[in-house]
């Protein structure tokens, strides 16, 4: 199971046991849209080969507000 916390500055990550951060430059180089625009499917998309997307994506900007 792959856990996600967005905040202003990037993404805390719980990967397979593993912690790591995605910071917000690197989500935005590797999507090629601002932040705000990525939604957590894109995200979990960085993390995981074969994630597992249930529900409808999210936009960051919209999980912050």
């Amino acid at each position: 199971m792959t856990t996600l916390a967005f905040d202003d500055e990037g993404v805390d990550v719980v990967y397979e046991g593993t912690e790591f951060r995605l910071e917000k430059e690197l989500i935005e180089e590797a999507t090629e849209k601002s932040y705000y625009d990525v939604t957590d499917h894109e995200v979990l998309k960085i993390v995981a080969e074969q994630p597992n997307l249930r529900g409808e994506p999210r936009r960051v900007g919209d999980i912050l507000d």
